[in-house]
């Protein structure tokens, strides 16, 4: 399982929000059928390969691009775990969880 945590930034807009950019990126990743979860700070994914994964982020760039904006700045952290099966982002937080006293 690969996870992932991606942040897409707008720039050139004619506001310093960000809600409608990061709605129509997040809409384009849920219509992936993907696993992902919305943060405060970002976007994370869940995908089979880099290929799934890369399309879907593609495919959020292109959403922002659709509303006019110029130019776009995306940051990807890629975590491709090969030796662990099922590392899922919930499988993640819940080993650390169970560390915690």
């Amino acid at each position: 399982m690969i996870t992932c945590d991606f942040a897409i930034l707008p720039v050139g807009g004619k506001t310093t929000e960000c809600k409608e950019y990061v709605a129509i990126a997040v809409q384009s990743i849920k219509d992936s059928g993907l696993n992902y979860e919305l943060t405060g700070m970002g976007t994370q994914i869940e995908a089979e390969n880099l290929t799934e994964l890369y399309t879907a982020i593609a495919n959020a760039q292109e959403a922002i691009f659709k509303l006019g904006i110029g130019r776009v700045y995306t940051v990807i952290k890629i975590d491709d775990r090969r030796d662990l099966k099922n590392r899922t982002l919930d499988v993640k937080v819940d080993t650390v969880e169970k560390m915690l006293k």
